[in-house]
């Protein structure tokens, strides 16, 4: 018994198959593609973590200086 009721040999003449309709070159293109975008994701998510580490000082900050804009525009206000 092999992988989910389905034997070596099954799963060697599908794969057979696949290659005879493919071809090895749309095969190895196609796995080249894959890897490909399976880089760029594990990039992107391990350039993701950092941020989110300073994502909570970043809001602080954003928060500070907004506060500080409200506080001057409201000084305005009253000098008028």
């Amino acid at each position: 018994m092999g992988f989910g009721g389905i034997s070596i040999w099954q799963l060697l003449i599908v794969l057979a198959i696949i290659v005879l309709l493919f071809g090895t070159k749309k095969l190895r293109g196609i796995g080249s593609d894959l890897g490909s975008a399976v880089k760029g994701f594990r990039s992107s998510v391990k350039d993701e973590e950092p941020q989110a580490e300073d994502k909570p000082e970043q809001l602080a900050e954003q928060k500070r200086t907004q506060s500080d804009s409200e506080q001057s525009k409201q000084s305005e206000k009253d000098k008028s």
